[in-house]
């Protein structure tokens, strides 16, 4: 390899490397944004999920009121009738 030849190569390695340093950060916060997006993604599914399986129990729930609602909605009309 003549001198020309070595000064090529040094040019393009230092054009390389320029590229490299440009072209890095770029590339971390595209890794970053994505992991953000999932893991958002992962929570509101998980969110979602949650609020499926509350709504499933609820609803096979007994309707029925408890001894203390029929208590308290018998006082309470007793109250209302006496005034």
């Amino acid at each position: 390899m003549n001198t020309n030849q070595i000064e090529d190569l040094i040019g393009i390695l230092m054009v390389l490397g320029i590229m490299v340093l440009l072209i890095l950060p770029s590339v971390v916060g595209i890794v970053r944004d994505r992991r953000a997006d999932r893991q958002i993604r992962e929570a509101q599914e998980n969110r979602e999920s949650r609020e499926t399986q509350e709504d499933q129990k609820s609803s096979s729930r007994s309707t029925v009121p408890s001894t203390a609602t029929w208590y308290a909605d018998g006082r309470r009309s007793k109250k209302l009738v006496s005034s």
